[in-house]
Formats: C-alpha cells, structure tokens, sequence
C-alpha cells in the first residue's frame, strides 16, 4: 500500500500529515486546537481538516462557531455526521433533528440537509462513496 500525505500549505504551514496508509491515528483534541488557532475559524466562522482519504471513503474534522449554517448540502455518496462537541439541528424535509454532544447521524446518498450549530461545535463528518458501496 503506497502511504499518502497531505502536505503543508501557507494556509497551514504545519498541515503535513499522513491521510492514507495501513493505519492512521488521528489526535481528535490536537486537532481542534490547531483548527481554532487558523486564522479561517476567526475570519470565516468554520474550519475544517481532512484527517483521512483513502478510496471512496474521506473523514473531515470541522469546527464551526455558534450560528453557522450549512445550507441545502447533499452527497452523491453515504454520510455520517458525528458531534463531538456543542449542539446543533440537522434539517432534513423529513424534520428537524436536534444532535448533542456524542450524538451521530447518518444520511443515505442525495438526502439534502442543512446544519445549523446552536453553539461551538465540532463535528467528524464520513462520507463514503455510493460507488464504493
């Protein structure tokens, strides 16, 4: 298996880091700190790292400040999201579902959804793609 690396950027002058290989630790905690000290989680009110990629699946940590909203998303492919930290309201045509720290939802592909945070939050989003499933 070739060992994947995602490079630094003058974003993030530290964001060298491996997102594919036999296995990957991801250091949750060390990793929020890092998205809250970027200048992108002052300036635009959310954050987010790819903290692993391999074939048809991708894990995204994302922090995002009280209010914010993600309107109308959809994925071609299988997504969870889990809340790690804060509160926040996954709204669906079905209704509204409120997530609280610990809580995951997961979506079957094309569901479109907004996310609003009710407070701070940190989520870890999974997506996997319907092609792959």
């Amino acid at each position: 298996m070739e060992i994947k690396r995602n490079e630094a950027t003058i974003n993030r002058p530290d964001g060298d880091r491996v997102i594919d290989a036999p296995f990957v630790f991801v250091d949750i905690p060390a990793f929020i700190e890092q998205l809250k000290k970027e200048e992108a989680w002052e300036k635009n009110g959310r954050n987010g790292i790819t903290v692993f990629k391999s074939t048809g699946i991708t894990q995204v940590i994302t922090v995002l400040k009280s209010g914010e909203v993600i309107k109308e998303n959809e994925v071609e492919g299988f997504v969870s999201i889990q809340l790690i930290k804060g509160e926040a309201s996954l709204i669906t045509t079905e209704g509204d579902i409120p997530l609280t720290e610990s809580q995951m939802v997961t979506l079957h592909p094309h569901v479109v959804h907004s996310f609003k945070t009710h407070s701070d939050v940190v989520i870890l989003i999974t997506t996997l793609s319907h092609a792959e499933v």
